[in-house]
């Protein structure tokens, strides 16, 4: 049959990134020595080069159906990634892998066990004759009291559900646990977010909240100096987002540092 993908193209444009998107797979997670069962999106792409028409995407799922039916290390993306390097002849390959990463949560009173979801992306890219650079996409919520609310009122103070935005880019990718960083990430806004509370569980949380008062400002300085003590970072971004109660707008504040 005709291999009309490796026709020749004179238009002398070399694309940087080709393949398929919205591929949505059942993928095995492993992080630390858990594995977590998810419902992962993909993108994959590789580079073409300038004298081909177009690309054969079809080995790209190929390549990822494989991995359906064993856990997923942070190392192993690296795997695909030169997979795709040699089974579609390019010098460039990209992934990102967005999922729902699961944690457990233990309310703090009554200690009722439940899980919260948080969004979680594997963000690799990988030129041939290279290591992988690889970013952990994480989105983490948790609660915000705002302390201007709280000084000025002879009752209570707002507070809102508030999330953290980070991507975080590693020198080396042997070791990293993506639930560590949840937990490091919720630890800075005023209180924790739980799916199940009982009542006694509610009244623990809300004067939690209520004893920590924090602004947008607060919460992402908090989180950067927290970041700055992981060595084995070699960037990072944060984006924190306050779903403001008493106020129409959100609230908003990002930060970025390299290494």
């Amino acid at each position: 049959m005709t291999d009309v993908q490796n026709q020749l193209d004179k238009r002398g444009i070399k694309i940087q990134r080709t393949g398929v998107t919205k591929v949505h797979l059942p993928l095995s997670i492993a992080d630390d020595e858990k594995i977590q069962s998810v419902t992962a999106q993909i993108q994959f792409t590789v580079a073409l080069a300038e004298n081909l028409r177009g690309t054969h995407m079809s080995r790209l799922t190929e390549i990822l159906m494989k991995w359906t039916r064993r856990p997923i290390k942070i190392p192993d993306v690296e795997k695909i990634l030169r997979d795709a390097l040699e089974k579609l002849s390019t010098d460039f390959a990209a992934i990102t892998i967005a999922f729902k990463f699961f944690v457990e949560k233990l309310s703090p009173v009554s200690e009722k066990i439940s899980l919260s979801p948080v969004d979680c992306q594997f963000i690799s890219e990988l030129k041939r004759g290279e290591r992988m650079k690889f970013t952990l996409g994480l989105v983490v919520p948790f609660t915000s009291l705002c302390p201007c609310s709280r000084e000025i009122s002879a009752f209570g103070a707002h507070n809102q559900r508030s999330i953290c935005r980070v991507k975080l880019t590693f020198k080396d990718f042997e070791n990293i646990s993506i639930e560590k960083f949840i937990r490091l990430i919720e630890a800075q806004g005023s209180a924790e977010i739980f799916p199940l509370l009982k009542r006694e569980d509610e009244k623990f949380v809300t004067e939690a909240a209520y004893q920590n008062p924090k602004f947008v400002e607060d919460i992402l300085r908090d989180v950067v100096i927290t970041l700055r003590h992981v060595e084995n970072l070699s960037s990072f971004a944060v984006e924190c987002e306050n779903f403001e109660s008493i106020h129409n707008h959100n609230a908003f504040a990002a930060h970025e540092e390299y290494f």
